[in-house]
This record gives structure tokens, sequence and C-alpha cells, in this order.
């Protein structure tokens, strides 16, 4: 009577597990990729070499998600290939004693990117992912810019990975 008693425990304990898994879930139409080449992303904006700083901060980022790992293209499953196409510097906040004046900005970053197979297929088509980040301004607003771009490319970088990874 106490053995099946027991049993029955153990069966009911362990069927709350049952929808749990272990390691990365990937999005259903990434299901068959493991490995993933990132080529340098095309600039389509006047910031000069900016897509390499945008390359390296999506592959550190792959990297550290670790759904995929990062291969060359011979050996990879899928390409993602990335777009540059929009660096915004908005006026967040203006010097108070002068509203035509800006003391901070909002500096936002757009990428298109598309992943394909390795036939060429397209598994992740027309994805786009945005980041922002704030800067204040001191003597020099394009020095303040370029020092704040890497802050908005590790969000861009985060976003467009968890959207791979996770699916949204």
């Amino acid at each position: 009577m106490k053995a099946t008693f027991a049993a029955g425990l153990a069966c009911l304990s362990l069927t709350g597990c049952l929808g749990y898994h272990i390691g990365p879930v990937k999005p259903y139409y990434l299901r068959d990729v493991q490995t993933i080449a990132v080529p340098t992303f095309k600039n389509k904006t006047l910031v000069p070499r900016i897509e390499v700083l945008v390359t390296d901060t999506v592959i550190k980022q792959l990297q550290q998600d670790g759904t995929f790992k990062v291969a060359s293209d011979n050996d990879a499953d899928a390409v993602l290939k990335g777009e540059i196409t929009r660096i915004d510097r908005i006026p967040a906040r203006s010097v108070r004693a002068n509203v035509l004046a800006t003391q901070e900005f909002n500096l936002r970053m757009d990428v298109r990117y598309t992943v394909a197979g390795r036939d060429g297929t397209a598994l992740v088509g027309n994805g786009r992912a945005t980041g922002a980040t704030s800067f204040f301004v001191s003597a020099d607003v394009t020095t303040d810019e370029r020092q704040a771009l890497p802050l908005a490319t590790e969000d861009l970088a985060s976003r467009l990975v968890t959207q791979l990874s996770e699916g949204w």
C-alpha cells in the first residue's frame, strides 16, 4: 500500500516538468540552424566605419547568448546579412536659459537584416532592429555622439539577437 502511494506521488511530482526544456529553445523556423555566419554589415548612413562596430557587437552578443555558434561562411548553416539604414540624433532636452540650445540628445540606430540558409532560401526575411541611447552635450556634439554610438550599438545587438534566438 505504501509502495503504491509512493509510486503515485513520484509520478505526480514529475509531471509538472514535462513542458520544460534544458538549453536554448529556438523558434521553429530556425530549428535546423546550429551555426551562423555574420559577414560585415552594409552601411547606408553617412557615419564612417560604423559597420565594423555593429558587426562585431552583434557577433559578441551571439556568442554571449549561446543559441547559435558563430562560424565562417563555408561552415555555417545560415548567414545573417545586415544593413545599417539610419542613425538619428534627436534633441531631447534644451538648456534652461536658452531653449534653442540642446543639452541632451537621443541617439537611435536602425538595422534591416535577413537570415538565409546554406542553399540561399530566406529563413528570416526583412527583419528590423533598433538600438537607442541618450547622451549629454559638453563642448563638441560630434565627439559626444561618437562616444555614444557603442551604447546604441549594444542595445541594437541585444534586440537583434533576441529576435533571432527567441523569435520575437
